[in-house]
């Protein structure tokens, strides 16, 4: 909280003053929530699986996965969409898991592009698929309300392994499936 009231001081304001006075402890349980995931385990969160599936091979997707992050160079917000995919080798795993591995992930600081690779090679350890794919659309705020001021602007990122990189029509089925979403990463 001492932090937070240099900060104030250093912006030119007194944090004692009648808006302010609670400002530091709001701001360090901001914090708290915006930097959870580094309590989370992701390899954990992917543990509980199911061989059930009756043989069942095709991409498993789940998309639109909605997140918050924050920038490792600037600590300012990263927000986006994560579309998450897999193809099952023997077993699935329950569909929040995968935006829980997501969420650990972003609620770190963060590059999109580490974070991408980070949720993908998660999955493709423990669940051992025959592929991922995971493709990440955000705005970022150190772009479009500082520095060049872009509002507007998307990054997307994506990171295939397996047959997800080998296979040309699995890569283009996924590509497909992710294009008819239409949410795109403007949550700004």
């Amino acid at each position: 909280m001492a932090a937070v009231e240099t900060l104030i001081r250093w912006a030119g304001d007194d944090p004692q003053r009648e808006g302010l006075a609670e400002t530091p402890s709001r701001v360090v349980r901001a914090y708290q929530q915006y930097f959870e995931g580094y309590a989370i385990d992701p390899v954990a969160l992917l543990q509980r699986t199911f061989e059930e599936v009756e043989g069942y091979d095709e991409i498993v997707l789940l998309r639109d996965i909605r997140f918050e992050s924050h920038c490792e160079h600037h600590m300012m917000p990263i927000l986006g969409r994560a579309h998450v995919a897999y193809l099952p080798e023997r077993r699935v795993v329950g569909i929040s898991k995968l935006a829980r591995v997501v969420d650990a992930y972003a609620r770190r600081l963060q590059i999109q592009e580490k974070m991408t690779a980070q949720v993908a090679n998660t999955i493709d350890k423990v669940l051992e698929p025959q592929g991922v794919a995971v493709v990440i659309e955000a705005t970022h705020l150190c772009m479009t309300a500082r520095g060049v001021h872009k509002a507007g602007a998307t990054m997307v990122t994506s990171r295939m392994l397996g047959r997800f990189r080998t296979d040309p029509r699995t890569r283009r089925e996924f590509l497909s499936l992710i294009a008819n979403s239409g949410s795109g990463a403007r949550t700004a």
